[in-house]
C-alpha cells in the first residue's frame, strides 16, 4: 500500500517514514514538506518520494496522495507561543491546510485519513485524566486551530463517508526533535542545555505536569492504525496515563547524566496548560496489543540520540 504523511520531513514525521518502510505491508511512502520546520536530514537515507511544498497547493497535495490508500496528516503549524505571535498564520496552515488535505483525499478516491490534534484542546478544563467526552477549552489560537483540526476531519467522515481516525497527541518526545529555537518543545531544550552545560530553562515553577509520550510508541500506533485503516467516531487520546512534572524529569536527567543541572526559572508562558494526563481506555480499545515505551526508557533513548548529533557535528 502506499501511503502519504504530511509534515513527513518533521520530527514526528521522519520517525513515522521509518517505521512505515519497515512494515511489509507498505509498498511506498510519499511526503509533502515545505521545510518551515521540518528537516531534510530526517529522512536521509530514506526511500521516499518527497514532494517539497505546502498543504495549502491543492496541486501538490493531489501528486503526493494519488494511489494513497493512507493519509498521514502531521503537517502543522506548531508551538503555542508561535499562535500567539501570529494566530492568523496558526488557523491558515493548520485549519485551512487540513481541509485542503481532507479535500485532496476524497479526490484521491476517498483515501483514509489519519490527523494529529493536540492535547492542548483540552485547555481550561481542570479534570483530569482528560476524557475524549470533556468539554475543549481552548486556552491558545493553537489549541483552537487543533480542536478544528479534528473538527473537520470527523465532520468529513459524517457528511462524506470519508474514513478517519483524529488522535489528540500529548507532549510527544523523543529523537529528531529540535531544539535551540525560540518554540522548542521542553524535553529536547532540557536534554540539549544539559549536554551543553547551560541551566534548563523552566517556566513557571516546575510542578506543571504532562503525559510526557515517546515518538516510538507514537509511530507504533500510528502505523498500526494505517495497516487496518483503523477509524472513529471521536477523537482518540494518543498517551498512556502518566504525568510527570518538570522537576521530576529534571531529577531523572541528573541520575541519567550523573551530574548537577542548574535550574533557571523564567515567568509563566500565556496559554501554557497546568496539567495534562490523558484516560487511554478508547486507545487501548482500539490498539489492545500496544505498550508504550517507559518514560525513562525514552528519555536515555533521547539523551543518547542528541549525544550522537553532538558527537557527529564535533
Amino acid at each position: 500500500m502506499k501511503v502519504t504523511v504530511t509534515g513527513g520531513a518533521g520530527f514526528i514525521g521522519g520517525n513515522l517514514c521509518r517505521r512505515l518502510l519497515d512494515h511489509p505491508d507498505v509498498t511506498e511512502v510519499a511526503v509533502i514538506d515545505d521545510l518551515s520546520t521540518g528537516s531534510l536530514e530526517n529522512l536521509e537515507g530514506l526511500d521516499v518520494d518527497l514532494v517539497e511544498g505546502s498543504i495549502l497547493d491543492a496541486a501538490m497535495l493531489d501528486r503526493v496522495c494519488v494511489g494513497a490508500s493512507t493519509v498521514v496528516h502531521l503537517a502543522a503549524r506548531g508551538s503555542v507561543p508561535r499562535s500567539l505571535a501570529d494566530p492568523v498564520r496558526t488557523h491558515l496552515v493548520n485549519a485551512t491546510g487540513t481541509v485542503e488535505v481532507l479535500e485532496a483525499a476524497r479526490r484521491a478516491g476517498g483515501a483514509h485519513v489519519v490527523v494529529a490534534s493536540s492535547s492542548s484542546v483540552y485547555g481550561a478544563n481542570p479534570e483530569l485524566p482528560k476524557r475524549e467526552h470533556l468539554a475543549p477549552m481552548p486556552v491558545s489560537p493553537y489549541a483552537a486551530s487543533k480542536l478544528a483540526t479534528e473538527s473537520y476531519a470527523l465532520a468529513y467522515q459524517r457528511s462524506f463517508g470519508l474514513p478517519v481516525l483524529a488522535f489528540r497527541f500529548f507532549n510527544v518526545f523523543g529523537p529528531l526533535q529540535p531544539a535551540g529555537h525560540d518554540y522548542a518543545a521542553v524535553i529536547p531544550t532540557f536534554v540539549d542545555a544539559a549536554l551543553g552545560d547551560r541551566p534548563l530553562p523552566i517556566h513557571g515553577d516546575g510542578c506543571q505536569s504532562r503525559d510526557f509520550t515517546f515518538v516510538g510508541t507514537v509511530t507504533e500506533v500510528l502505523t498500526e492504525a494505517v495497516v487496518r485503516r483503523v477509524t472513529c467516531e471521536g477523537p482518540v487520546n494518543l498517551a498512556f496515563g502518566s504525568r510527570i512534572d518538570l522537576l521530576s524529569v529534571v531529577a531523572l536527567l541528573r541520575d541519567i547524566l550523573d551530574a548537577p543541572l542548574e535550574v533557571e526559572h523564567q515567568s509563566p508562558r500565556p496559554g501554557d496548560v497546568r496539567h495534562s494526563q490523558a484516560d487511554s481506555t478508547r486507545l487501548r480499545e482500539l490498539f489492545p496489543d500496544v505498550e508504550p515505551v517507559a518514560f525513562e526508557a525514552g528519555l536515555r533513548a533521547t539523551v543518547e540520540w542528541f549525544r550522537s548529533r553532538r558527537a557527529a557535528r564535533a
